[in-house]
């Protein structure tokens, strides 16, 4: 087995950020790239990035030129490109996956446009690996509920639409599951929309071991709880177990990631999933276990790499070198453990 290249996300300087009252600023992509860079463990360094198709990191609208310069400055870093994230949401390029014509109309353009910038830095050559990742741009789970089954197959049809076009292009898509999206808010009803869907082949899941560790609880979906809140480790793992053997045939993305049972959200983002340090005291997840769950078998659904998420840290942390050292640390471990 190829060994798993280690990433770093660049959307942690982006989400939740902003210059509204109460709001960190963003950081940069330069500074992210030099905060990645700079990390090192016994002689490993990360080997790319996955990165967030947004301003202020990329107007999705940049000339070829623009791309080819930010290309030149990943790879001056001496990292490459995996997965890229489509600007699918109300407020960038698209808009709901479950909305009206005009709403689907944004989010396939969203997809357009990102499939437009995969294929600049393909050719450059910053990128020969990676999906493209969505989710339905729906923020919140009521307006899902008042009819949860044409819902799901409004957002199906319109990941279908967006899977033929990252087909023409020759990209995956990745949808992430996250409880903060209709229709993807639990382990059942995102199995259900991938089955909806129906291309595999095409349009995968996107799996990070925060917000999936919220499916097992039932957050925003009671009815689908595997575990009560006082498990104990056994019935923890039988329903990691259940819940992967689902939702494992269809994952081509995955983030490390740490979690400590609660939510948060900042800004404009809903609450979802709490990602913690990778050495949070209080981390409900053994990262490596719990990865090997996921990554069982991941070279046959193309997966070359893997990606830390740490989406909504305070900028203090993301700051602090040793933050991504502690985070290269635990990448390498989850790595070396799908070696043995």
């Amino acid at each position: 087995m190829t060994k798993l290249k280690l990433h770093n996300a660049m959307w942690p300087g982006l989400v939740g950020k902003g210059d509204e009252e109460g709001q960190e600023p963003p950081i940069s992509l330069e500074r992210m790239l030099e905060l990645t860079a700079a990390a090192e463990v016994d002689g490993q360094k990360f080997d790319g990035i996955d990165y967030f198709l947004f301003l202020p990191h990329t107007d999705p609208d940049a000339s070829d030129d623009e791309l080819k310069a930010i290309a030149d400055l990943i790879a001056s870093k001496d990292l490459k490109v995996g997965s890229l994230v489509a600007p699918v949401w109300p407020g960038t390029v698209g808009d709901s996956a479950m909305g009206d014509d005009a709403q689907q109309a944004k989010f396939l353009d969203a997809v357009t446009k990102a499939c437009r910038i995969a294929k600049i830095f393909n050719e450059h050559g910053v990128r020969d690996y990676g999906v493209i990742r969505i989710d339905s741009a729906e923020h919140g789970v009521e307006a899902w509920r008042a009819n949860p089954q044409a819902n799901t197959k409004r957002i199906a049809d319109t990941f279908r639409k967006a899977a033929e076009i990252a087909g023409e292009h020759g990209e995956r898509l990745a949808a992430e599951g996250e409880i903060c999206w209709a229709g993807m808010h639990s382990w059942r009803d995102m199995l259900n929309l991938l089955e909806e869907v129906g291309m595999p082949q095409t349009l995968g899941f996107q799996a990070d071991l925060a917000h999936t560790y919220l499916f097992l609880m039932g957050y925003n979906a009671p009815e689908h709880a595997l575990l009560n809140a006082d498990y104990s480790e056994e019935a923890f793992y039988a329903a990691y177990q259940q819940m992967t053997d689902q939702l494992r045939p269809w994952t081509i993305d995955f983030h490390v990631a740490q979690n400590d049972g609660e939510v948060h959200g900042a800004g404009s983002h809903d609450k979802t999933g709490k990602h913690c340090p990778a050495d949070d005291p209080n981390g409900k997840l053994d990262i490596v276990r719990c990865s090997q769950y996921w990554l069982k078998d991941s070279a046959d659904r193309g997966i070359q790499h893997i990606c830390w998420d740490g989406c909504m840290f305070p900028n203090t942390v993301l700051e602090t070198p040793e933050t991504w050292n502690t985070i290269l640390k635990s990448m390498i471990d989850v790595r070396d453990s799908m070696q043995a």
